[in-house]
């Protein structure tokens, strides 16, 4: 991973800056509104007789932030840091990124726009109409150019694992978005899919499940690929595991999509694929969690004073826990069980706020102080309390909602002796409410996190150049 001086004022830094920033206050925007939905479940009074209040209304609302809006700008920002550290030169094109910075936020606003006035496709992770599908397609090209074009004027021969991870996510995602959102206009806010039925639902979680693999999964994958490495002060673990865990992911995960769809119309030997091809992605997943944890080796005392540290391999630790869980669930005799419980929601934030969160937030706090001129944030101690608030919240979210999932899961199952259903689907409602309660719980703690992120990077950025410098060590925690 050789590099030129970080002050090297070759490199753009200024778009790496503007994501880093509108990171945090998407991630703000995005998990206050999942706190406020959280709260609906339980006090369905707050959605004030508002249609567009309703949680169904803002959860689309909500997965496209967390997911697009601060997932993608901290995608944006860090692959855009890592391709011109890594190839030792500038963006191929100022204005392309720029381009990518304010058209990003422009789709952002359009959903904020369109959603929660019902103007939707309903397709999940998907849920944006045409015209900003479009913009999404003319964007995310301009970011392809970009950084495939960085790549080829690079000054070093090499090309660093992170930006494999990072173009492999970038292509996939294209193919995904444009392959998923085919539709036929009827007007400006309204559209339908040129897929119909079984084929609709297959495409539909082809996309969706792989927006998971790569979107969520292989481009915080090149997150992690650099910024462990980088914050640990150690070279990868094994780069020759990174580069079998590279081909053996992307190989694999493209085919998991459908056990998203057992028990339905889909042909049954479909289904067993899916099922088959998510136990084996297993094995990858533990390759690249094994890899970045295991890049620790001979630094794991720096843990006790390096909260930032803490935050990725915590975030490694959940990813490892959410790569087991997830080809667990795969499985139809577990499936039966958990599919439609919130199981599968604590499943997904065991990932979404356990892997793609922490490792976000940890690269955004390695960031911050190389953007902005300084050796450390304004207070070490808060990145600290930020850390625990985040897993104290994401460990009530999941736990609550693993607990809630098998409950309502052995619930609707329960059958009496003549056949008839033991419990109506009420009585498991009202059963499920004070995991709810700790659910909303927790993502207090997590939006407190973010919050405390917030200020702490206000001080840090507003601070003299040069005037914040790194705390001796054993002090910082």
């Amino acid at each position: 991973m050789s590099e030129i001086s970080q002050a090297k004022p070759d490199y753009n830094y200024k778009v790496v800056r503007q994501f880093t920033i509108m990171t945090i206050i998407w991630g703000i925007v995005g998990m206050s509104l999942g706190v406020f939905i959280a709260a609906q479940l339980f006090a369905p009074a707050l959605n004030f007789d508002i249609p567009w209040l309703t949680y169904s209304r803002l959860r689309p609302l909500h997965t496209n932030a967390v997911i697009f809006a601060f997932g993608g700008c901290a995608l944006f920002a860090t692959s855009y840091y890592i391709v011109q550290r890594t190839c030792q030169v500038r963006l191929f094109s100022d204005k392309l990124a720029a381009f990518t910075f304010w058209g990003w936020q422009a789709v952002i606003v359009a959903a904020v726009a369109t959603l929660p006035f019902g103007i939707t496709t309903s397709k999940e992770y998907a849920e944006l109409e045409w015209p900003i599908d479009i913009l999404i397609a003319l964007v995310w090209v301009a970011y392809i150019i970009n950084f495939f074009g960085t790549l080829v004027i690079r000054r070093v021969s090499h090309i660093y694992v992170a930006n494999w991870f990072l173009g492999a996510f970038m292509l996939t995602v294209a193919v995904l978005h444009i392959g998923n959102s085919m539709a036929l206009p009827v007007s400006f806010f309204k559209s339908y899919s040129i897929y119909a039925g079984a084929v609709d639902a297959m495409m539909q979680w082809w996309y969706g499940h792989n927006a998971v693999g790569f979107f969520l999964t292989a481009g915080f994958l090149g997150m992690m690929y650099y910024f462990v490495p980088k914050q640990a002060g150690r070279p990868v673990y094994s780069y020759r595991l990174s580069v079998v865990h590279f081909w053996a992911l992307i190989s694999l995960y493209i085919w998991a999509g459908p056990h998203h769809l057992h028990y339905t119309a889909l042909p049954d030997w479909t289904q067993s694929l899916g099922m088959v091809m998510s136990v084996i992605l297993f094995v990858p997943s533990w390759g690249g969690m094994i890899n970045g944890i295991m890049t620790l080796s001979g630094a794991w005392h720096k843990l006790r004073t390096d909260p930032v540290l803490r935050f990725l391999i915590v975030s490694l630790s959940f990813y490892g826990m959410s790569t087991f869980e997830g080809p667990m669930m795969a499985i139809k005799t577990v499936n039966a069980l958990s599919h439609y419980t919130d199981w599968t929601v604590g499943h997904v934030h065991s990932g979404a706020l356990g892997w793609v969160a922490m490792v976000s937030i940890g690269s955004v706090y390695h960031l911050i102080p190389h953007l902005f001129g300084q050796q450390s944030m304004y207070s070490t101690k808060l990145v600290n309390v930020h850390f625990w608030f985040a897993t104290i919240g994401v460990v009530l979210y999941i736990v609550a909602m693993w607990m809630s999932g098998v409950l309502q899961g052995l619930m609707w199952r329960a059958v009496n002796a003549d056949g008839t259903l033991t419990y109506s689907f009420v009585e498991s409602l009202e059963a499920s409410k004070p995991f709810y309660v700790v659910r909303f719980v927790g993502g207090l703690f997590v939006v407190a996190g973010m919050l405390i992120m917030a200020y702490n990077t206000y001080k840090t950025v507003r601070a003299p150049k040069g005037s914040l410098v790194a705390e001796p060590a054993g002090q910082a925690a």
